[in-house]
């Protein structure tokens, strides 16, 4: 009997992925307000009703999306503000570690990018909550260094969802770069991203002056 039941769950979690793969898929060309169920389950090749054993809509997929593409990142986020190394350092191994996962997985970045302002209240919502999660870890991480004493709480965080506001920004900055076969875009992207990031730096180091 729990043999069965494995299975059963295992096919169920494969259908559930399969659908979230179908939906970011089709998501590269339109927005999840446009989006429909049927696109979807056609995409996967099963029954409209097979949705419903997964998601409540296409917003509560949406909001799965969010998590798929943001959840696993928190350990990224966390390394792109590490006090090792000297802030040049810092700033170089941030921008690599962002242009990788941008290269790994385009489609969630877009995603991400389109839908923060986008059309559907519930995603919107789980973006917000994730990235304020990213600057509460940021802002942790921050205090460890020794460059934030004096600093109040509050003005930390402020700092931290800078740096996070500057990730987002830089992540579609290179997204664009991908559909482009030019090195020198690129390489124009990590100057840009470098230049504000060292920006940012530069006002901490003086911001209790």
């Amino acid at each position: 009997m729990s043999h069965t039941l494995g299975i059963r769950q295992a096919q169920k979690q494969k259908t559930r992925q399969a659908l979230l793969d179908a939906a970011l898929g089709l998501l590269e060309e339109q927005s999840l307000s446009s989006l429909g169920l049927r696109e979807v389950t056609r995409a996967v090749g099963v029954a409209p009703t097979a949705f419903y054993r997964h998601f409540r809509s296409t917003a509560d997929l949406g909001v799965a999306l969010v998590e798929e593409a943001l959840g696993s990142l928190h350990p990224m986020i966390r390394t792109t503000v590490s006090a090792d190394g000297d802030p040049d350092e810092r700033i170089a191994r941030a921008i690599e570690l962002i242009a990788g996962h941008v290269a790994r997985h385009p489609a969630h970045v877009r995603f991400i990018a389109r839908e923060r302002h986008g059309g559907v209240q519930s995603v919107r919502a789980a973006i917000q909550d994730q990235l304020a999660r990213f600057g509460e870890e940021v802002k942790h991480e921050l205090a460890k260094d020794p460059l934030s004493g004096g600093w109040s709480d509050q003005d930390l965080l402020m700092l931290a969802n800078l740096y996070v506001d500057q990730m987002l920004m830089i992540a579609s900055l290179f997204l664009d770069t991908l559909d482009k076969d030019a090195g020198d875009e690129r390489q124009r992207v990590v100057e840009d991203a470098t230049r504000r990031m060292r920006l940012i730096s530069i006002g901490r180091r003086h911001w209790l002056d």
